[in-house]
């Protein structure tokens, strides 16, 4: 004689035995049915046997969906993320109140029948035959738990979720067949739990764990007799039984739940009539789904990490199954996001730019030799309201950015000089460096034919007073266009886009730079990500690593958790250290009596550059110490707004100059991230000093601000400077025909005066 299984269930041999004797009677009440003609019902009857016998023999259990969870590199939440808002628990983790109130509503019968209730069946049949139509079903938990399955397995797809829903007595049929198999494989208990951790109780809520939290803001083990009731209500019909929206109905739907687990015994009477008089006891926490939730304005960040596993090859061999995974969930993400620069960042933006401005800034900062992002915001919060954004100006376009990065100015200069000195060219070499001259003619390219200035292009600096000749050490702290385009056009274009190359900066659309000697001055758009990651080299003795977001990753099925692998940066030498020594020396005059005063750190070593572009339309300061380096930007995303006569974080500036906006953003940025951390110094090379020009005069210069001090403000072909406080007309100077590429953010009228 067969088994009987624990429980009084029948064994699978006897399910099967019983199945001919029943599939017609199944096949018109399972979860529903309704066949219109005793004839019909014979006929889809005989067709049962062989469909059923058809059917596949292994069920798979779906993983389910679940919640993932992103963290900054001290373990601290920045958000949670989902497409199903879930998280599997054990069923000792589940309250008994919840259990044995699931099973008296939906299958009181679950410990006595295997996996097809037959009494149960019978009972429905007789129902709906009196009703005319279908009044009752007869689905046990185990048939429940294969169709959500189903339904899992569907995902977000419209056509897989109607096809696992469709009221056919052949997927009917395959329900069946499943759950004699499940029965047998994971026993009651492990079928209560899964049901449990899979169903849908509303409000965005999958599984009990969820429902727990989102409807008493508690764990599911916590729950008492009355809470569960009422989530084991809301199972049949979510929206109709939704608590927060009609509690009347909740109520009612929640006492006929008390009443059945009366009447089965699982209560006593008396229990049951208290917890009918209790109120609802709702505590309702709203749900927290995406980057647009996370702490400390890391939602541009939260999404850059979500880009980083959607693209990268690591995480999957195409940008379905990757998708796939990240819907699916369950992740732990570690990032490399430190929650000190975080903060830093956040605060310095904030405090420098207002959110309603005409403009925005953004700021990033990255670990020179290991390539982590520390920190990433911007002065307009994630959002789709008025002054906020969903793009992250501080990355490229494929990874959430704008659509061409914003031009460089002058931060674009130490490329050449680097390029310049790698090559051999000292640190003393000096040109004429007039005020104004064309493009010098021809220039190498690394193939193609030499730039020719067939137009008589020119190119003028800030001011008149701005006279060579000049060396590299001058040239750079007072960012002198006219030294920049002699020495590109001294050494050619070829080193320059080598040593760019080496230094993975590419335009914000993902093209390389254009061999045109006016790359010297920053005319094409960059995104602050790529120039922080690239000063970062300068850093750390010249190599260059790649930006990562991403320290581990584990991931949650069932209840082990897995590893998975995650990018890793790629470090490689870009330039010998007495390069970036050099570079580090330069860049130190520039915070020290350049154009960069202003963003000088007082408590360690810093070096940097200043930026601004033609018609001040964008504003940038990229600065490093050896432990950290960053890059800001400030300007208009849509490149329509003239950084004159404007008001920005409540301070009225006539011009805008990179070392006086930018400049102590990144100041404050990275002295609060820097706070506690190890003081470091560059390993700085004597560079005689510039003793001035032919004439034997210095070249003090004003800060565009009538102040006329050595060297003071921004650089790099702007008007408003002037020696010894004066000032001058605005210069004008052109580039070379047909250069400047690209619309929108970084387009057509982004051309940098230095």
């Amino acid at each position: 004689m067969p088994k009987k299984r624990s429980g009084g269930g029948l064994s699978p041999t006897q399910q099967a035995a019983k199945f001919l004797g029943v599939s017609v009677l199944a096949g018109a009440v399972m979860a529903g049915i309704a066949l219109p003609a005793a004839g019909a019902l014979g006929l889809a009857a005989k067709g049962s046997v062989k469909g059923f016998d058809e059917i596949p023999d292994n069920l798979k259990s779906p993983q389910l969906s679940q919640r993932t969870t992103i963290l900054d590199n001290q373990g601290q939440q920045i958000a949670t993320v989902y497409s199903r808002d879930r998280t599997v628990v054990d069923i000792k983790d589940i309250s008994p109140y919840m259990q044995k109130a699931i099973v008296a509503i939906e299958d009181s019968r679950f410990y006595q029948h295997g996996a097809i209730d037959l009494k149960g069946v019978l009972r429905a049949v007789n129902k709906n035959a009196q009703s005319g139509g279908v009044a009752q079903g007869a689905s046990t938990l185990t048939q429940q738990l294969v169709k959500n399955y189903f339904i899992e397995e569907a995902g977000d797809d419209p056509t897989k979720v109607a096809q696992a829903t469709q009221q056919t007595l052949g997927r009917k049929i395959k329900e069946l067949k499943y759950a004699i198999q499940l029965e047998e494989k994971l026993g009651k208990k492990k079928i209560l739990e899964n049901y449990l951790n899979i169903t849908f109780f509303g409000e965005q809520a999958y599984g009990v764990e969820a429902a727990s939290e989102r409807y008493f803001s508690k764990h599911a083990k916590d729950l008492n007799l009355q809470e569960s009731a009422l989530l084991a209500g809301i199972v049949q019909s979510p929206s109709r039984y939704d608590p927060v929206n009609d509690e009347a109905e909740a109520t009612k739907r929640r006492n006929t739940v008390l009443q059945r687990m009366a009447e089965v015994g699982d209560i006593s009477r008396q229990e049951a009539d208290k917890a009918m008089k209790a109120p609802l006891g709702l505590h309702v926490s709203q749900p927290k789904n995406g980057c647009i939730t996370a702490v400390k304005g890391a939602s541009f960040f939260c999404k850059y990490v979500e880009n980083v596993f959607l693209s990268d090859p690591v995480f999957g061999k195409t940008k379905e199954d990757r998708a796939k995974i990240w819907n699916r969930g369950g992740l732990t993400i570690r990032t490399t996001l430190d929650p000190q620069a975080q903060e830093s960042v956040q605060t310095s933006l904030k405090d420098h730019v207002n959110q309603s401005d005409k403009v925005a800034a953004a700021a990033t900062l990255v670990q020179p030799g290991t390539g982590k992002i520390l920190g990433m915001g911007q002065s307009r919060p994630y959002g789709y309201g008025k002054n906020e954004t969903e793009y992250n100006y501080s990355v490229d376009r494929d990874m959430g950015g704008s659509n061409y990065g914003f031009p460089t100015g002058s931060t674009f200069k130490p490329f050449v000089a680097a390029a310049a000195v790698e090559g051999g060219k000292p640190a003393t070499q000096e040109y004429s460096s007039p005020y104004k001259m064309k493009y010098p003619s021809p220039v190498q390219r690394c193939e193609s034919q030499p730039y020719v200035n067939t137009k008589g292009e020119t190119v003028e600096n800030e001011n008149k007073s701005e006279v060579g000749p000049f060396r590299m050490k001058d040239a750079m702290a007072k960012s002198v266009n006219t030294y920049f385009v002699q020495l590109i056009s001294d050494i050619g274009l070829c080193p320059v886009v080598n040593m760019t190359d080496s230094l993975h900066v590419v335009q914000g659309n993902g093209d390389k730079l254009p061999e045109q000697p006016a790359i010297a001055l920053g005319s094409v758009g960059l995104s602050p990500l790529t120039m922080a990651s690239a000063y970062a080299a300068f850093a750390s003795d010249g190599t260059y690593c790649t930006p990562i977001a991403i320290e581990s990753i584990s991931q949650k099925i069932g209840n082990e958790q897995k590893s998975l692998p995650v990018p890793k940066s790629t470090c490689t030498r870009a330039m010998n250290q007495k390069t970036a020594d050099t570079v580090n020396t330069l860049l130190r005059g520039v915070v020290d009596s350049g154009t960069g005063k202003e963003a000088g750190l007082t408590d360690r070593e810093s070096a940097g550059k200043t930026g601004t572009t033609d018609e001040r339309k964008n504003a940038w300061f990229v600065g490093y110490t050896p432990n950290l380096s960053g890059a800001v930007w400030v300007g208009s995303p849509q490149q329509n707004v003239e950084m004159k006569n404007i008001s920005i974080g409540g301070v009225y500036r006539p011009l805008v100059y990179g070392g006086e906006v930018p400049g102590p953003i990144w100041k404050d940025a990275m002295t609060g991230a820097l706070q506690g951390k190890p003081v470091q110094n560059f390993n700085l090379v004597d560079i005689p000093d510039d003793n001035g020009d032919n004439n034997g005069n210095g070249h003090g210069r004003g800060d565009g601000n009538g102040r006329g001090d050595n060297g003071g403000g921004d650089n790099g072909g702007l008007p408003g400077g002037g020696d010894n406080g004066g000032t001058n007309p605005n210069p004008t100077f052109s580039f070379p025909g047909n250069f400047i590429q690209g619309q929108g953010n970084g387009g057509r009228n982004g051309r940098p005066r230095g």
